[in-house]
């Protein structure tokens, strides 16, 4: 499998994870909230079980936050990476991230987010940051839908503003090429593997017609039924937000099928099938295709390096009262 040569930018994040990494700790609420974990896991489970998607949405919702980094904006002393600033709502002094584009009525599961602090406040007041409930809640949906278990690091701290302009322009959009994908990672200081491990958390998921309606209708490299019977459900015009599973074969279970249909070219998003499409990706996507814990161990080797993308700290941020909005 190729390599790639990291780049000044990811060699600086890398530093900052790894800082980042030595002030978190998986003990971090042994002594003030030792309830924590298992309420945000009880929560969890009781919201993927009456709905499945649910989830993925909360997965989704802790790689949008981790991958939103405000560093050319003129508030980064305070908008960093995984720091909880994707469920501040907007309000009359700062506009947030909720509206960004790539999150503009897509990201959801804030009301699970919302019972789960409430629920952790009861037992812990002011203890328990948002950005840490997203990262526990992103393990335990994936644990909760047939996927690997991993320790997460804890101690993250929340931020007291957003960057919508940050969303924008961080957040990889689903048209986006095989080389934006790993220039967009490794900005974040993860590397190759990470990349593709961390595609793999949609086998899980439903993605809008609007999101994939080029891909099916336009281009070559794309199984022709799959191509056809996706189309019954996002026609060439309208539908907009029409659903369908990321993964045709096991949507609601966390294995390998996302890989095995990149395989044979039934990826439903752009951005997906560049991932096999005669690239430098190729070779490992087979190997994930073949073997699951192949992919399970580097999907949770993964998923704790994102989870330390530049993470406010120690007296940095606040613990949020309410996840929606500053105290």
């Amino acid at each position: 499998m190729a390599s790639l040569r990291p780049s000044p930018c990811a060699l600086l994040f890398l530093f900052f994870i790894a800082m980042a990494s030595a002030q978190l700790s998986p003990t971090f609420y042994n002594t003030s909230c030792p309830d924590a974990l298992s309420t945000i896991q009880s929560v969890v489970a009781t919201a993927v079980a009456n709905e499945s998607r649910m989830g993925a949405s909360l997965l989704r919702l802790h790689f949008h936050d981790c991958f939103v980094n405000a560093t050319n904006d003129v508030d980064d002393d305070d908008t960093q990476g995984c720091d909880g600033s994707v469920l501040l709502d907007d309000t009359a002094n700062f506009t947030g991230e909720k509206n960004a584009f790539p999150n503009l009525n897509s990201i959801r599961g804030f009301d699970v987010v919302d019972s789960i602090k409430s629920q952790v406040e009861a037992i812990c007041e002011q203890v328990v940051s948002c950005a840490d409930i997203l990262a526990v809640a992103a393990r335990d949906s994936v644990v909760a839908l047939g996927g690997p278990s991993y320790t997460v690091q804890l101690g993250r701290r929340d931020a007291t503003t957003a960057s919508r302009s940050a969303a924008n322009s961080n957040l990889p959009p689903p048209t986006i090429s095989l080389s934006g994908l790993l220039s967009s990672f490794s900005s974040k200081g993860l590397s190759f593997t990470d990349m593709v491990a961390l595609s793999g958390a949609h086998t899980i998921g439903s993605a809008k017609c609007s999101s994939y309606r080029n891909r099916i209708y336009n281009e070559a490299n794309i199984n022709a039924s799959f191509a056809n019977s996706t189309q019954a459900n996002c026609p060439s015009s309208g539908g907009y937000n029409n659903l369908s599973p990321l993964d045709v074969v096991t949507p609601t279970v966390f294995d390998n099928s996302y890989f095995q249909n990149l395989v044979s070219k039934k990826g439903l998003l752009h951005s997906d099938q560049q991932l096999y499409n005669g690239g430098s990706t190729d070779s490992l996507v087979t190997t994930y295709s073949e073997d699951t814990d192949a992919f399970f161990s580097d999907f949770a080797t993964a998923m704790v390096n994102m989870g330390n993308i530049s993470p406010l700290t120690g007296t940095d941020g606040e613990i949020r009262l309410n996840c929606r909005k500053i105290n």
